[in-house]
């Protein structure tokens, strides 16, 4: 199967609500192209370094979404031009967002990680973290940065009931916050990759991140 035929097939059986970001970290410039010529213009990066450069390469019309882990001293690399930064985890690194946004004349959009899975090895919020920086008086004065959503990654794991369960987990999160912060542009609920996409959505997601399934294993 071809890049283009992987993708095509994606999205036909995506809702409409659905937004896919393809996945391209380690993946060449070339592999990109094709998914691009078959109409992609949403790629996911977790290397600020890697998707700089497919940035610089790629025609100007992608949207590029930061899905990885973010240093705080890589965030000016990216600032000029990323679409949505997905893995926002600490007040701290919100204020680097928005100050290199404001040297940029910007204002980037973002999603907070929350944490969700029963893995050690996964970042996020918890729900008390959560509600505590989005009340905090320096989270207010953050005038370039705007939060869209919330994403969240399930525990790596067979059992299909565990990761309903964490997927329904973060949908209560966000719809908890969207009523009592009125959040006016709270819309995205990124969850769900190419095992179990399709339990994300049937949970709640609006958003898809999907690389395998396109463009074959790493």
């Amino acid at each position: 199967m071809s890049i283009a035929s992987n993708l095509n097939t994606i999205k036909a059986s995506l809702p409409e609500h659905v937004t896919l970001v393809a996945v391209s970290k380690t993946k060449p410039v070339s592999d990109l192209m094709q998914a691009y010529e078959a109409g992609q213009r949403i790629f996911g990066e977790n290397k600020i370094q890697e998707m700089t450069e497919k940035w610089e390469e790629m025609p100007k019309d992608i949207q590029w979404h930061m899905i990885g882990h973010v240093q705080s001293n890589k965030v000016k690399f990216m600032a000029p031009y990323v679409t949505l930064i997905h893995g926002v985890d600490s007040l701290k690194l919100l204020q680097e967002i928005n100050k290199q946004a404001l040297k940029n004349n910007r204002i980037i959009d973002c999603l907070l990680q929350i944490y969700i899975a029963e893995e050690e090895s996964k970042f996020g919020l918890d729900e008390n973290e959560l509600n505590k920086l989005l009340t905090s008086v320096e989270f207010k004065e953050l005038k370039n940065i705007r939060i869209l959503g919330l994403m969240g990654m399930a525990t790596f794991t067979e059992n299909q009931n565990q990761i309903k369960k964490e997927f329904t987990h973060l949908k209560s999160i966000f719809d908890s916050i969207k009523k009592s912060h009125e959040i006016n542009d709270l819309t995205i609920i990124s969850m769900g990759m190419s095992g179990d996409y399709q339990l994300a959505i049937e949970c709640g997601s609006t958003m898809v991140r999907i690389g395998s399934s396109i463009f074959g294993g790493r």
